[in-house]
């Protein structure tokens, strides 16, 4: 997933960040509300963990921003404020979750996913494909009962894919679902990754359609 972390205190983005980079994400991180701003006005995310007291703004009236415009994207506040009345103004803002801090890391990563994949319309933690069974909270591929071991980028490349079954993702897209502003990206990534999964899983499982992008049928 290609997540936006809003976080100003710089132990706890460092935290956040690397835990969920560990975790195969693409992650950019933004110390206040100008650099979220600036960040969302550039790429899209499939998810969002705000901090609310951000320097320069309330993370919010950045909430309510997005929503006014239309923004869909999962946002999860993340925040020491633990009032019951801070988390109803959250979610009546247009948050889809509220956690408090200290959370705990791989509990809000679970959530993060968790939103992202009822964001594609499907919430369902298994799924199967051909002779491939899915298992979509752990990141996991399995043919019979043998397990096919994927590189987090591999996973990321697929899961995009699964999630939009039947729709053709560009170059472009899957580029955003695998590399964070401060990546360097190698100009033939998607197509190593797509090559990767094609060896791994079967070569008819991802259709190209040239010019246009790829496709799982």
């Amino acid at each position: 997933m290609r997540i936006l972390l809003i976080e100003d205190e710089a132990d706890i983005a460092h935290a956040v960040l690397r835990f969920l980079q560990d975790e195969g994400h693409a992650v950019d991180h933004a110390g206040d509300f100008a650099a979220a701003e600036a960040a969302l006005s550039v790429a899209g995310f499939d998810a969002i963990l705000l901090d609310l007291a951000l320097p320069d703004g309330s993370g919010l009236d950045l909430l309510r921003s997005l929503r006014r415009q239309g923004n869909r994207v999962p946002i999860i506040i993340a925040t020491a404020r633990d009032q019951i009345s801070d988390r109803i103004a959250g979610l009546d803002a247009g948050a889809d979750d509220y956690v408090v801090k200290p959370y705990d890391l791989g509990e809000v990563e679970a959530r993060l996913r968790a939103h992202a994949r009822r964001a594609t319309g499907d919430p369902a933690t298994e799924a199967t494909l051909g002779g491939l069974r899915i298992d979509r909270s752990g990141a996991r591929l399995f043919r019979g009962p043998e397990e096919i071991r994927l590189t987090s980028r591999e996973w990321a490349v697929f899961d995009a894919l699964l999630s939009a079954r039947g729709r053709v993702l560009s170059k472009a897209v899957l580029e955003e679902r695998l590399y964070a502003f401060e990546d360097e990206i190698a100009g033939n990534a998607v197509e190593v990754y797509v090559s990767r999964l094609r060896a791994k899983l079967g070569a008819d499982l991802i259709e190209t359609r040239r010019g246009l992008g790829y496709l799982i049928p």
